[in-house]
């Protein structure tokens, strides 16, 4: 079985995102192997779980929570147009 990948050095979610869009940039390469795409692949699931895990485990206050919802909504109305 392959060894999940280190994320630990990732802190919070700017860091999760830029190394997320660092991967992308990677994988769309066409010298990037298969096997290094895979192993990009693997990073990548298991930066968005970790990334999962700190919004699980953070408590929002109510002004965050507010522009969360306010985030959501604008970013659903700009996938329906």
């Amino acid at each position: 079985m392959a060894r999940k990948p280190d994320v630990s050095q990732y802190k919070n979610f700017d860091q999760i995102a830029d190394r997320l869009d660092e991967i992308v940039g990677q994988v769309r390469n066409k010298d990037t192997s298969l096997e290094r795409s895979l192993d990009l692949f693997d990073e990548a699931i298991a930066l968005g779980s970790k990334a999962v895990d700190m919004v699980d485990t953070t408590d929002f206050t109510p002004s965050e929570l507010e522009r969360l919802k306010d985030d959501t909504a604008t970013d659903a109305s700009k996938e329906s147009n």
